[in-house]
């Protein structure tokens, strides 16, 4: 394990699992549609290219840069969009991918935003959920896991840019964040 890491809170094996698990479901319920997937940046990449490839429906893919966060720890409250969509969404189900919902703020923003295109549903897939920061609530119709308050990093999530290529999920030791 890492130096910087205190444990491993999901295993490589764990979200894997829970990955084709989502996959199927997400199959299911989106046969014979038009799906998009949307990936919110850079948390998302490693789930939503995971997820992609457990999902047996046709998909297309977009992806969005927003923040709340900038460089702290703690939401601002104020969401911007630092890249919008490339492709028309009008009268197509959106499945927005987030890695983790964790104050809920931005992705209340985004479902908003979103649906103001006309696409026929939005919907979200997230990793993991901290219910203990959720200042606004979103319902995820696909989530992976419930976490505990942790600084959380790996399979996407980082620390100053950092820790994104683990393919686990792991808490950060106090001491490298505070």
């Amino acid at each position: 394990m890492h130096k910087d890491l205190k444990e491993i809170l999901l295993t490589e094996e764990q979200i894997k699992a829970k990955v084709k698990e989502l996959g199927e479901k997400i199959s299911k319920d989106y046969e014979g549609k038009d799906l998009v997937l949307i990936g919110v940046l850079k948390g998302s990449v490693m789930f939503m290219s995971d997820l992609m490839k457990e999902i047996k429906v046709p998909v297309s893919i977009d992806f969005m840069a927003v923040s709340s966060y900038g460089y702290s720890s703690e939401t601002s409250g104020v969401v911007r969009i630092l890249k919008d969509l490339d492709y028309d969404i009008e009268d197509k189900h959106v499945l927005i991918v987030e890695d983790i919902i964790d104050s809920g703020v931005t992705l209340k923003y985004l479902v908003e935003y979103l649906k103001g295109r006309k696409p026929k549903s939005v919907e979200i897939a997230a990793l993991l959920h901290k219910p203990e920061r959720t200042k606004v609530e979103v319902n995820a119709k696909y989530l992976g896991f419930t976490v505990p308050d942790h600084f959380l990093v790996g399979y996407g999530l980082d620390f100053a840019e950092r820790y994104r290529n683990f393919p686990f999920v792991a808490v950060l030791k106090e001491e490298v964040y505070k």
